[in-house]
């Protein structure tokens, strides 16, 4: 048993409190992406904001199966030995994408240290594959680190996504306990190869973990030190009891005043908030 599993539960202030999507486009999307046996993170992490992002085209999609090579004590997804790529999973993907009239789709995974280059291979096919099938929509890849393998960043590169996104998640202090099998170091160098690609680059990080403002705005400096244009910022909410507990929920105002921050130093694009999602207003930006 973890220490933190006895810690105390804080209660969730009003602005957290969100009405779930019943829409019938919600319906509908949500009776395609079954049909088609597709995972979105959307309906993984039960986002608060997805009948807002399927209304206005946008969707994420969970490639290379929804079982992670990581175990993470944040995340919900569930983690174990992986299953071989699923052949059709590409067009499954192209066919949804079709039927739910999407103008942006991110691209995302569970991490695949199975692979030897990560699932590297498999972003750049699916990229392609979208790009040759359906030109005017514009494509966001979400990748994980990979294990700072540069060749295989290059691949992923190669197939020109409009955005690359990989999440930094948590604060420095905090990231080997968090994140365990991952390098706060690695993924930093991951950004900046990003950044100095002709792609665009972009992460986000939660906060209400136990850390501190310093590290926050630590945070902030580092991804804009390797030239990272794109930032989302938003608060950690705990999936079960067994995760790690929320040590505060942050104001509105404490966001906007990160976001006024983050702007100041130099990125292009900021969305911060109580409920946002490293995907939210992702076509916006564009």
């Amino acid at each position: 048993m973890h220490k933190h599993e006895k810690s105390q539960i804080i209660r969730k202030p009003s602005w957290l409190k969100v009405r779930p999507p019943y829409s019938d486009e919600c319906r509908s999307i949500k009776s395609t992406l079954s049909h088609l046996q597709l995972h979105t993170v959307c309906q993984e992490a039960a986002c608060p904001n997805m009948a807002e992002c399927f209304n206005s085209g946008t969707a994420t999609f969970l490639i290379m199966g929804n079982i992670c090579t990581r175990d993470c004590l944040y995340c919900n997804v569930e983690h174990g030995k992986p299953s071989a790529i699923d052949d059709n999973e590409i067009y499954h993907l192209i066919d949804a994408v079709r039927k739910m009239k999407l103008e942006y789709v991110v691209i995302t995974s569970v991490t695949r240290d199975d692979l030897p280059d990560g699932g590297a291979q498999a972003f750049a096919d699916y990229v392609n594959r979208l790009r040759e099938e359906i030109p005017s929509c514009k494509v966001e890849v979400l990748i994980p680190d990979f294990q700072g393998n540069p060749v295989a960043l290059e691949k992923v590169i190669a197939a020109k996504p409009d955005v690359i996104n990989h999440n930094m998640e948590v604060v420095n202090p905090m990231f080997a306990r968090l994140r365990p099998q991952g390098s706060y170091e690695v993924s930093l160098q991951l950004l900046k190869n990003i950044s100095s690609s002709p792609v665009i680059s972009k992460s986000g990080f939660m906060i209400g973990f136990g850390e501190s403002r310093d590290d926050i705005l630590q945070l902030i400096d580092d991804l804009a030190e390797v030239s990272c244009e794109r930032l989302t910022i938003g608060q950690y909410q705990q999936p079960s009891l067994k995760h790690w507990p929320v040590a505060k929920y942050y104001h509105p105002d404490e966001f906007a005043e990160f976001k006024e921050i983050a702007y100041q130093k130099g990125f292009q694009y900021v969305e911060a908030g109580p409920l946002v999602r490293s995907s939210y207003h992702a076509a916006k930006a564009g």
